[in-house]
């Protein structure tokens, strides 16, 4: 006869993220608590408050980042298991926390069933993941998989002028580098997809094999500026309408492309930006994702083959900043799929667009993710919402991963 699954507290998690959801929130019902904000600040105290409730041991590192470790019964690198409390302005009620929550439903449901594990059980907190106070985005989890330079980082100052050295100080939440989180025998995040494949192929679970790597160029197109009465159409050196037939160059070669590339021009600045004068500067952006390399690799080429000069105009780019494809760990991957298999639920293998703490803890960590889906694919607005069903069906996977992988440590 099969075991009896041991299954989370639906209501207990809906309850725990209605109580997160109250820490900034805005009228239309979404979330603004950007890091070490005083609504940060509540909703980590509410967190670490617990933790402590169910006797875990919690600890802050140099960077802010908390840990809440449940001890094992053996002396071996812990299950870990986070995501982040912060959020964009005008966020919504899902993002970050869910998995936050999900891995304080996970310790809750062990320390119910009386459940004492091999390793340690460990829920962190990474500080400004979104990096929508202090850039940039994923910043501490960044200084701890030495991705970014800490001295650096705290020099970082938001639109008031605070430094993030300066909210670190003050926030209560400074701790010391030795907490750092060094060794583990698993990571897993929990995360709402962010997207809606999830939603339109009708699957309960994405079980996330990656991070897509990603490229983003700027292109300047520069021209001459005249007035705009007086200057025949046939000698103008006009910037604007030259990145216009740029942008169309660029969309019809990466259209030819694989399918699974996505592509966004999301930034332009014109200049002088007088609706009397031709405009004799245009810059662009152009940012590009796919987990191939060898596609990525194909829009670079995309951009450096550019005509140098069009129109009368002289056209130049270059590399703002790129990220290579992560690949997860394969036998957590598969554990993922396992459980949520056991557990009736259907699930999908794919790569997520979005960056995550995942993708620098997989530098050195065992590593991998789950998504549950977005209704309509929001995110990063007040509109997003992931049903308390499919948050529970999440954390019962993670629940069952967890499980499996604390045994096998």
């Amino acid at each position: 006869m099969q075991q009896q699954k041991v299954l989370i507290q639906a209501e207990r998690l809906q309850e725990s993220l209605e109580k997160f959801s109250t820490f900034g929130r805005t009228p239309a019902n979404g979330v603004t608590r950007l890091s070490l904000s005083k609504e940060d600040i509540a909703a980590r105290d509410y967190f670490v408050a617990c933790c402590k409730e169910i006797g875990m041991e919690v600890k802050f590192d140099d960077m802010a980042n908390i840990y809440a470790v449940m001890p094992g019964t053996e002396n071996k690198p812990p299950v870990v298991m986070g995501s982040h409390l912060d959020t964009v302005k005008k966020g919504g009620r899902f993002d970050g926390v869910l998995g936050v929550a999900a891995a304080l439903e996970v310790a809750r449901t062990l320390h119910d069933n009386h459940i004492k594990p091999k390793a340690p059980f460990m829920i962190v907190n990474f500080t400004n993941e979104e990096g929508a106070r202090f850039e940039p985005a994923m910043m501490c989890s960044g200084v701890i998989s030495g991705k970014f330079d800490q001295s650096v980082m705290l020099k970082s100052r938001d639109e008031d002028g605070i430094s993030f050295g300066e909210a670190l100080a003050a926030s209560g939440y400074a701790g010391d580098a030795k907490n750092r989180l060094k060794e583990a025998s698993a990571f897993l995040e929990m995360h709402i997809e962010q997207g809606p494949v999830l939603e339109s192929e009708g699957k309960q679970i994405g079980v996330v094999e990656g991070v897509v790597g990603m490229v983003n160029y700027e292109i300047e197109v520069t021209g001459e500026s005249d007035h705009a009465g007086t200057t025949p159409m046939g000698m103008r050196k006009d910037a604007l309408f030259t990145a216009a037939d740029i942008i169309s160059i660029l969309r019809k070669q990466l259209n030819q492309l694989d399918p699974a590339l996505v592509y966004t021009m999301g930034r332009m600045n014109v200049y002088p930006n007088i609706h009397t004068v031709i405009p004799n500067k245009a810059v662009f952006t152009l940012e590009a994702r796919h987990q191939d390399p060898e596609v990525v690799a194909q829009v670079v080429e995309a951009i450096k083959t550019l005509p140098q000069e069009m129109s009368g105009c002289t056209i130049s780019s270059k590399k703002l900043w790129s990220r290579e494809t992560v690949v997860f760990d394969k036998s957590i991957v598969s554990q993922l799929e396992k459980s949520a298999q056991s557990l009736g639920l259907s699930s999908k293998k794919m790569y997520s667009g979005a960056g995550h703490d995942a993708q620098f803890m997989a530098s050195y960590l065992p590593t991998a993710m789950l998504f549950v889906p977005s209704i309509n694919g929001k995110s990063h607005c007040e509109e997003e919402r992931t049903t308390y069903e499919d948050c529970a069906c999440g954390v019962n996977v993670a629940l069952d991963t967890v499980l499996a992988l604390l045994e096998k440590v």
